[in-house]
């Protein structure tokens, strides 16, 4: 089975700094990178990578950062027939990672607000369709009627935390949110199943709380994404979701223990050697 994920695309712009800059102040930083981003693009290479059939819809800009998105997307496995060209800009952020590789970012959404919801359909083999709130509300919604249309499942990773419309609450399965982003939600109850990432400290979910693999960390910039794209990439491979849960906070933990270079090198044998490891230990 496949899986579609239907989101942003962002050429992140990361500084290295001693500290997150306060009111009108000025820190100097160490280093500067310029990396593939945005949930629905780092979701889309995560699964890819994690061995997933892969279909991407999105859209990025005419522009130098359109290209770059471009070409880390089409040197994955996923399939692009559904990538969007915009006649402006690309969507960009720029993150500030800290000494304790913590971070804050700043998310200028340029082409990602311009998806064209009838442009996107539900491929033949699709199990599971994948949103984020980092492309417009109706687009989101009118994706989850087509896929709920389709049979498949629909998982809606609400971050930014923003108000959702009842029909999307109606056909979303799977929330997906983190601690700051449950308390939001907080009023939804029982309407809907809902997974809550913790970072360290692990995932909840259905009343389970999983630990979280204790690594040094090097940067928790995407370490959401890789968790989603990982466990979205099990599901549609047919396991259990509470099996792959554990897979893909190991996929996470390595991705923050990763620098930039090591992590986009990550694989689903690589996940499985550092399950192994951590178990020996």
């Amino acid at each position: 089975m496949s899986l579609l994920i239907v989101g942003s695309l962002h050429l992140d712009v990361v500084l290295r700094a001693p500290h997150l800059p306060g009111l009108d102040e000025t820190v100097t930083g160490s280093n500067v990178d310029y990396v593939f981003g945005g949930k629905g693009g780092n979701q889309t290479i995560a699964a890819a990578r994690m061995g997933a059939h892969v279909h991407f819809a999105g859209r990025a800009g005419n522009d130098r950062f359109g290209d770059m998105i471009r070409e880390t997307l089409e040197a994955s496995s996923a399939e692009l027939s559904q990538l969007q060209r915009d006649p402006g800009p690309s969507g960009m952020s720029a993150a500030i990672v800290n000494a304790d590789g913590d971070y804050g970012a700043v998310i200028v959404s340029a082409a990602n607000l311009h998806v064209i919801a009838d442009q996107v359909v539900v491929p033949d083999g699709v199990s599971l369709v994948v949103l984020q709130n980092e492309i417009p509300q109706d687009v989101n919604l009118a994706v989850a009627r087509k896929a709920k249309a389709a049979g498949a499942q629909v998982w809606l990773n609400a971050a930014p935390a923003r108000a959702l419309p009842d029909g999307l609450v109606e056909a979303v399965d799977l929330l997906i949110v983190n601690r700051v982003e449950a308390e939001f939600y907080a009023d939804l109850g029982p309407s809907i199943e809902t997974l809550t990432t913790l970072g360290a400290d692990g995932v909840s979910f259905q009343g389970e709380h999983t630990p979280g693999y204790q690594v040094d960390v090097i940067s928790t910039h995407g370490a959401g994404d890789m968790f989603v794209g990982a466990l979205a990439a099990l599901v549609a491979d047919g396991r259990d979701i509470s099996e792959a849960i554990g897979f893909a906070q190991a996929a996470a933990a390595l991705h923050v223990a990763s620098g930039l270079d090591a992590r986009t090198a990550i694989r689903k044998d690589d996940v499985a050697a550092f399950m192994k490891a951590q178990a020996r230990r």
